[in-house]
Parts: structure tokens; C-alpha cells; sequence
């Protein structure tokens, strides 16, 4: 073909990388690689390899060890081993290893981007120009981070030894993402890769090995799901750190319910892709480019679903049909294709099959006329059009190059659109209306928004997910948070469940207040009889009578989180007028405080004093959360990039709150006080044992210029309450202090709908103390963080 032919065609040539060093690589070690154990190599103890194939070709790219529970054991002995030395040995000298393993990553980029393709399929480009450079980002910044923990982590330690399980479509940019805070912070760490793409974790094992890293600070154990299960059932894991889907996620959730094993979870996601009427066209559709067909779709935050306004829906189309026409899919080592293979027959089928049911389901299926490599497994860029919000390829995740597109009208209606799924890991805005884009963003319940860009990622900003894509952040300072635990939390004492009297404890012949009240319920700002018609009784510390509350039941927790819903108004209003109402909360409490100080001796038997301290300590809580409302406030990240990311700290909704018997009226008010002032609307289950304090309570709320249905209080059986507040919908988290048991209830019951949890694991925190029962670790608690790009420049 002559040089004028090629300007007159412009057809990319070929531009093959090269295979043979990591093919050579993957030789040298004969093809066959064993577990990495206390910084050594060990043959798994079934005795048995598994085929990693390249999943362009077919063919074998090596043998990988099948792990199992025994092989999991050595590897937490050997992690459980090496983390006391790890964590004295300072973080400054820990950053000098982070440093070494950048740097070791950056002279082995090369080859690691080489053996990603073979191992995974995506185009080397991509993982030469992404995915390396980003895996040596995370790990210079966690080196930042390990460098200043004494000053920026002063109250906090490592979780100990942290269990991490990694999926197949970024293996060493997911490794990165666990491995690199997890030890900055001081933990050791035992990490499964996915089955199908184990190559570049072993690699990097070889990288520790060579930099020195301490033995048993990493180690890596390859295998199956059933080599995850181990992993996760483990008893001296401290912590699961999980990428993957949903449906294994809930197992995981499940398995460890109860065990005291903290959890960050970054699951499924059917992002939307929003473009405006007043949007770059160009632009929106490189976008779009760059959201679905990126990995071959095989990302967990890949934009979709594509929402069109209607008045640029067809030509929007029409512009995409012929980009899709451009891209090229062909071998992953040619550096001038668009995509490449999709990573397992077995997934390739499942695209296959979703594909087939959107056309079904009556969805215009698009696919562009382009060239299809012979053997392995490749997919077309596929466009499904005319499809409903609640289709199944417009609900389902694919994780394919699949988009489907719908239309909207306003604003409003994309908003409904772009939420109207289980998931919520990200979305893309595009507008160049920095106004609209900004009024949008926050509307969107998903973790990351992207405005006029897509899939930008960054070791400084967090990632992470709402609703069924998980909770929890990696990157950035919450990310450090995920892999950090306060100090206190080791030396807690077990909770002391107090027992109500039985009936043969009843004193006959008690007095009870002059005037007979029995307490109702408090829901939607009135109070209310509770639906099952019967009421409890409340008996002193002596075992005397002194009252009956209502027996709340599943139906007044329903009418409570309806009406919690219905309180936009809290969340809406600003924090200022959020401060004022805590003050007045203050004062008004401040005016009744000998009254309170009666109930708490009365009830809970302590001395006058006591009571007293315990009301006047309840009194400043109000006020010191007053104070952080306006106080507690987002952040401006600068990544590598032109433009800016703003970490906003926001809600989470509608948060149940079941509250202990201890201190009933501090304990109380420290768990609520944090998640009204950041904005949540709130479902309290009183003290089982002290319940008056709460129905006394009310009064004052409903003097203090509280709106109806930010606080509901319901009095009745704790574990059946709570059970019911964990399994709905429509409650985003569940807080728990209370008996060893019902920590598990809840975190068992929140698998259906993946809510974030934060329970005290039966262990027993002083109210009094303000380390331990107010601050910044109750206002994370209370908020999510939405990390905002905002790119700029033409």
C-alpha cells in the first residue's frame, strides 16, 4: 500500500507488542506457579493446578495452584506472624518499601502490561497507558499516606490481618487498590485473586520478594470461589475487603454476620450516562466510547445506560452508529485496536444471552459491520435502543460492550431514570451547563459523577458505592478510614445485657404516678397508638411498676419510615438552620433537666449525682453537634488531571438507630444527635429496659422546632424491631448497640438489600467519654462521600 493510499483511506496499520518477554517469563518458572506464603513459594496442599487460558487465543498461558482452607491457614498464620513487627516498625519505614514497590512497578511496567493482556484479553494500550501507571499511583500515594500516619491517624491503628478478594477485569489495579493502603496503615494482608487472571498478582509477589518486603506481609493464595469462602470463614481475619458481583457479595455479608469482621464491598453497578440537550455531541459520544467500551464493558461502573434528552435523542444515535462503525476489535497486543477479547467463554455466553433477551423484550439491537478475529472469544460494540427503565438489559448488569439507551424529557425525569435501579456505583453528566451538571450530580444516589468525562479514577480520590453496589471507599483519606479502627475499640469490655424483671419479680401494690399516662409511639411528628394494641410495662431498678409503653410492631415501623421519607425538609434545610434546631433541642432539654435527672434515677438506680452528670453530659452532646453541623465539611481533591474533584459528604437518608440500655438518655442522644446534624431522617428504637427516657424525649422534640418525621421513636421488643428495620427497603443503614446477638441479626438481615451497618459487635463503649461516644467516627457514620469531577479548560 503506498503512502497515498494510506491518506486517502486512513486505515490503521498494525502496531503488534511484542509477547516474548513475558512469554519468557511465564517459561522460566515452567509455566507453573505455586501459593505466595511468608515470602516464599509453596505448592498448594490439594496438589492441584487450574489452566489459565489467554482469552484472545484459547491457549494455555500457564498452570495456577488451587488453593484450599489448609493453604489458607498458612497464610493467616504467616500474616498474623508478621503484623505486630509490620505495624511497630513505624510508618516512615513502611513508606520506604511503598516507594520501592512503585518503583519496582514502574521498571516492570512493561512487562506487567504485557502479561494483563495475555492474562485478561483488554487491549495492551489500555493497560499500558492505564492500568500500570495507575498501579504505581497507588501505591506512591499510600506511601504518603503511611509516612504521616502518626499526624493524620493519631487516634486510630491497624485492623490487623485483612483478607482481600479481587475480580478479573483490572487484576493488578484492584490488587493495588487493596494491597497498597491495607499496608501502608500496618496490616498484613492474604490476597485471592480472580481465577481466570492470577498471572500479574504472582508477579507482583515476585516484586515483593525482590524489594525485600517483610515476610508475611503479602501473601497471595490462588483458587476458586472456594478458596475466596475460606478466606472469608476464616476466624482470624479481621477484615474482607471484596470486589466482584452482587450476588457474591451478599454471600459474603452473610457468612460474616456476627463475627466482628469489618467489610468494604464494591459490588455491581448499571451506571447512566445522562447527556443534556445543550451537550458537546462530539464530545458526549467519545464519552461514551470511553464508558462502555473501555475493557470491552467488562467494568463495574461502565456507563450502560445511556439517557438522551429528547431533542437530540435521534441525532445523539445517528452520531454514535457511526463512531461504533470506527472501532476496531482484534488481537489485545495490536496497540491500534479499540477492544479486545472478553475474558471466559462462560462470559462471553452470558452477553450473548442478555442481548438476545433485550430483543425479546423488544429492544432494537445495533451492531456495527466490523471485522471479528477467528477463535477466542470477541464480542461486537452492541447499541440496544427503544428499551423501557424497567427492561431487563436496563436493569440487569451485562458487563459486556452492551449500552442501551432511553430518552427523557427534563431534568427531573433523568434524575428518576438514572435512580431507578438497585445499584448505585456512578454516573456520567453531560452538559455545558456547569449549573445543570452541578444541580444534577448530587441528585444522583451512586458514589462517583463524573461531569463531561467518564471512568477517571485517581489513588487520591475515593471509590465506592451506594445500595447494591456495596459501601465503603478505596483511595484517598476514607480509603485509609476502611483499613484503620480507633484505638479504643481493642479495649472495650463486653456488653452487659441488663434483664427486665420477670413476673415473679413484679412488685404488687407499687405506686404508680398520679396521674396515669401510657407513652405512645412518636411517628411523623404526633404520637401515635401502636398498631398492635397492647402496651408493655416499664419497672424501675427496684422491680416496681412505674409505667407502660406501646408495643411497636412491623406496621408502625413502616408508618415511621414513611413519614422519615416524607422529611425531605430536614435534609433540604441548610446546616446553620439544622445547628439552630440541635441549640434549641439544648436549651429546651436544659429547662427540663431536673425532671429528666428524676426519670434516670428512677429508672436505672443510680444516685441522684449521677443522674444528673448524665443529663448535663447529654445537654453539651446537643450542643457540640450543633457546633460540627456546619463544621464537618467536604473536600477539593487535584488529581493528575485538568480539573478538580469534590469529595461531598452527604447524607445517607433514612438511618434506623437501635439504641442500648446503658445511660439510656446519653447513649441516646449521641447516636442521634450525629445523624440529624449531617441531614438523615431517623427511626429510634428506644432502650428495651429504659424506654421512658425516650417517650419523655419527644416532648421536647415537639417544642424544638423539629419537622415531623426527621426523628420517629418506637418503643417495643428490640431483636423484632430491629430485624424488621434491617430487612426494609427503604432504611440505608442500621445502627446497632446492644447484646452480641443482635449484631448479627442485623448484618444477616441487611443482605437482601446491602445496607451499610455499624454495630458494636457486644461490646460495651462509655457515653461519658467523649473519645469514644462523639466526634468524627459518628459523622463518617452519618454521611457518604460522593466524589464530583469537574474537569475545565477547552
Amino acid at each position: 500500500m503506498s503512502i497515498a493510499e494510506i491518506f486517502d483511506n486512513m486505515d490503521y496499520g498494525p502496531a503488534p507488542e511484542s509477547s516474548e518477554a513475558a512469554l519468557q517469563w511465564i517459561a522460566a518458572r515452567k509455566g507453573k506457579f505455586d501459593h505466595f506464603i511468608n515470602g516464599d513459594w509453596v505448592k498448594p496442599s490439594s496438589k492441584k493446578w487450574f489452566e489459565s487460558l489467554n482469552p484472545a487465543t484459547g491457549k494455555s498461558l500457564a498452570k495456577i495452584a488451587t488453593g484450599n482452607a489448609r493453604d489458607i491457614d498458612a497464610a493467616v498464620s504467616a500474616a498474623r506472624a508478621a503484623q505486630k513487627g509490620w505495624r511497630d516498625l513505624g510508618g516512615p519505614a513502611r513508606a520506604r518499601y511503598l516507594y520501592a514497590l512503585a518503583r519496582a512497578i514502574q521498571r516492570n511496567a512493561r512487562l506487567l502490561a504485557v502479561l494483563e493482556t495475555l492474562d485478561n484479553g483488554k487491549p495492551v494500550r489500555e493497560t499500558r497507558d492505564i492500568d500500570i501507571p495507575l498501579v504505581a499511583r497507588h501505591f506512591y500515594h499510600h506511601a504518603g499516606w503511611a509516612h504521616l500516619q502518626d499526624q493524620e491517624f493519631g487516634d486510630f491503628e491497624p485492623m490487623g490481618v485483612i483478607g482481600q478478594i479481587i475480580p478479573w477485569n483490572f487484576p493488578l489495579l484492584m490488587l493495588a487498590w487493596k494491597i497498597a493502603p491495607a499496608i501502608a496503615a500496618g496490616n498484613t494482608v492474604i490476597l485471592k485473586p480472580a481465577e481466570y487472571t492470577s498471572l500479574t498478582a504472582l508477579c507482583f509477589a515476585e516484586i515483593c520478594k525482590d524489594v525485600g518486603l517483610p515476610e508475611g506481609v503479602v501473601n497471595i493464595v490462588t483458587g476458586d470461589g472456594k478458596t475466596g469462602e475460606a478466606l472469608v470463614k476464616h476466624p482470624d481475619i479481621h477484615k474482607i475487603a471484596f470486589t466482584g458481583s452482587t450476588e457474591v457479595g451478599r454471600l459474603i455479608r452473610q457468612a460474616t454476620a456476627g463475627s466482628g469482621k469489618h467489610l468494604t464491598l464494591e459490588l455491581g453497578g448499571k451506571s447512566p450516562f445522562i447527556v443534556f440537550d445543550d451537550a458537546d455531541l462530539d464530545s458526549a459520544v467519545e464519552g461514551v466510547v470511553d464508558a462502555i467500551w473501555f475493557n470491552q464493558g467488562q467494568v463495574c461502573c461502565a456507563g450502560s445506560r445511556l439517557l438522551l434528552q429528547e431533542g437530540i435523542a435521534e441525532k445523539m444515535v445517528a452520531k454514535l452508529q457511526k463512531r461504533m462503525e470506527t472501532l476496531r476489535i482484534g488481537d489485545p497486543l495490536d496497540k491500534s485496536i479499540d477492544m479486545g477479547a472478553i475474558v471466559d467463554p462462560v462470559q462471553l455466553s452470558t452477553i450473548k444471552s442478555l442481548v438476545k433477551k433485550g430483543a425479546v423484550e423488544g429492544g432494537t439491537v445495533w451492531q456495527p459491520k466490523c471485522d471479528m478475529p477467528e477463535g477466542g472469544c470477541f464480542y461486537p460494540p452492541t447499541l440496544i435502543s427503544d428499551v423501557t427503565p424497567a427492561s431487563t438489559v436496563a436493569q440487569e448488569e451485562i458487563f459486556g460492550p452492551v449500552i442501551v439507551s432511553m430518552t427523557f424529557r427534563t431534568p427531573d425525569e433523568a434524575v428518576a431514570i438514572a435512580n431507578n435501579t438497585r445499584y448505585g456505583l456512578a454516573a456520567s453528566v453531560w452538559s455545558e451547563n456547569i449549573n445543570l451538571a452541578l444541580d444534577i450530580a448530587p441528585k444522583l444516589d451512586c458514589g462517583v459523577v463524573w461531569i463531561n468525562s467518564t471512568n477517571q479514577f485517581d489513588a487520591a480520590c475515593g471509590f465506592g458505592g451506594n445500595r447494591e453496589s456495596g459501601y465503603g471507599r478505596e483511595g484517598g483519606h476514607e480509603g485509609m478510614m476502611e483499613v484503620l479502627k480507633p484505638k479504643f475499640l481493642s479495649r472495650l469490655p463486653s456488653y452487659k445485657e441488663t434483664k427486665a424483671p420477670t413476673p415473679a419479680d413484679y412488685k404488687t401494690g407499687a405506686t404508680l404516678a398520679d396521674l396515669d399516662r401510657t407513652p405512645k409511639l412518636y411517628i411523623g411528628g404526633k404520637q401515635a397508638r401502636p398498631d398492635s394494641g397492647y402496651s408493655l410495662p416499664v419497672f424501675s431498678a427496684k422491680g416496681d411498676k412505674i409505667g407502660e409503653v406501646g408495643e411497636g410492631n412491623r406496621k408502625d415501623i413502616r408508618n415511621a419510615v414513611e413519614a422519615a421519607r416524607k422529611a425531605t425538609s430536614w435534609t433540604k434545610a441548610s446546616s446553620h438552620n439544622r445547628a439552630q434546631v440541635l441549640y434549641y433541642l439544648a436549651e429546651n432539654l436544659d429547662i427540663r433537666k431536673a425532671e429528666f435527672a428524676d426519670r434516670l434515677k428512677l429508672m436505672s438506680g443510680v444516685s441522684a449525682k449521677k443522674a444528673q452528670a448524665e443529663v448535663d453530659a447529654t445537654i453539651q452532646r446537643l450542643f457540640s453537634y450543633g457546633a460540627w453541623t456546619d463544621k464537618y465539611e467536604s473536600a477539593v481533591h487535584s488529581p493528575p488531571m485538568r480539573g478538580v474533584t469534590l469529595a461531598m459528604k452527604e447524607p445517607i437518608g433514612t438511618i434506623g438507630i437501635v439504641c442500648p440500655d446503658d445511660n439510656p438518655l446519653l447513649s441516646m442522644v449521641s447516636l442521634a444527635a450525629p445523624a440529624l446534624a449531617m441531614g438523615n431522617r431517623i427511626i429510634l428504637i428506644a432502650s428495651e429496659r429504659h424506654p421512658l427516657t425516650a417517650t419523655d424525649f419527644y416532648q421536647v422534640l415537639e417544642t424544638s422546632d423539629m419537622p415531623a418525621g426527621a426523628v420517629n421513636i418506637i418503643t417495643g421488643p428490640r431483636d423484632e424491631l430491629t430485624k424488621t428495620l434491617a430487612e426494609h427497603d427503604d432504611v440505608k443503614s442500621v445502627w446497632y448497640f446492644g447484646p452480641q446477638g443482635g449484631s448479627r441479626l442485623v448484618e444477616a438481615a441487611s443482605t437482601g438489600n446491602m445496607k451499610r451497618t455499624w454495630v458494636n459487635n457486644g461490646k460495651a463503649r462509655d457515653w461519658f467519654d467523649i473519645a469514644q461516644a462523639e466526634g468524627r467516627e459518628f459523622l463518617a457514620q452519618a454521611t457518604q462521600i460522593k466524589n464530583i469531577w469537574i474537569p475545565y479548560g477547552e
